[in-house]
């Protein structure tokens, strides 16, 4: 059974994600009940809703949707990982807001669409640097190029758990390996730095096939270890390059000669640690 660390959920009739207009594939609702439907027959048990990118006036209207429909019977929904702005003078107070909110696990600010130099600022970083103590997580979704600018990050909040998204998005179709596998081995030394195994699968070309994803994902459990990983969907991302089931269908496979304690580790395991579900 899985416990799904990166759930995204499109509903334009409560909220507005200006970032869709760009990407046609991803431009309707994606909505909880047909999310709901394909975990369950996957062996998804929980999830937790992965932030995406509403307009910045609407975070905590998007923690408050996905906190209702956690409240719905049977909701597979256990928690959330909240956008945030650690760039502006009001993450202070804003921080100090979701701690007491038991709903919201973790933030994350998006970093490989935005200008490099963002996380460089003293008050980004001080911002960060306030995470520790919390408990709550930060989410690093950094291209292979920010791996240096995210290493930086770290290093300098060593009491803050910072999570590297999907894999540190290796450029799969475009078969820049090394670049990436450099990163990997290196953000892997820091203690504070766990790595989800999701995303990949809209990285690789449409004929992408298990063996075309193992030296990624083998690369990543080898380098951070069976207790500092977690596992994602990235739905409904992952619908470009196969969808739920396929993932899930490929994950078995590339863990397939491993032991069944460290499958549950990645599975759900880890998950229940980091984030107390």
């Amino acid at each position: 059974m899985f416990i799904d660390t990166h759930l995204h959920l499109i509903d334009q009739s409560a909220l507005h994600y200006p970032w869709l207009a760009g990407v046609e594939a991803l431009n309707r609702d994606f909505l909880y009940g047909e999310y709901a439907l394909q975990a369950q027959r996957a062996g998804i048990t929980r999830a937790l809703h992965m932030e995406v990118d509403v307009t910045p006036s609407e975070i905590q209207t998007e923690i408050d949707y996905v906190a209702g429909l956690s409240k719905g019977e049977g909701s597979l929904i256990a928690g959330a990982i909240a956008a945030c702005r650690p760039e502006e003078a009001g993450f202070s107070a804003y921080l100090e807001r979701q701690r007491a909110n038991p709903f919201v696990k973790g933030f994350r600010r998006i970093l490989h669409t935005m200008p490099d130099d963002l996380s460089e600022s003293s008050l980004f970083r001080d911002n960060i640097r306030r995470m520790g103590g919390s408990g709550l997580t930060f989410d690093l979704c950094v291209l292979p190029r920010q791996t240096d600018r995210a290493i930086t990050l770290v290093d300098l909040a060593p009491d803050v758990t910072f999570i590297l998204d999907h894999c540190g998005v290796p450029d799969i179709k475009g078969d820049d390996f090394a670049v990436w596998r450099g990163g990997i081995t290196e953000i892997a030394k820091r203690p504070n730095v766990i790595a989800k195994i999701s995303g990949i699968v809209a990285y690789a070309d449409a004929q992408w096939q298990a063996e075309t994803l193992k030296p990624y994902v083998h690369h990543v459990i080898g380098s951070f270890g069976w207790d500092r990983i977690v596992w994602g969907s990235d739905w409904p991302v992952c619908t470009l390059g196969g969808g739920l089931a396929t993932w899930i269908a490929a994950t078995h496979a590339l863990v397939s000669g491993c032991s069944e304690s460290e499958k549950t580790k990645l599975f759900s395991g880890n998950a229940e640690r980091v984030w107390t579900l």
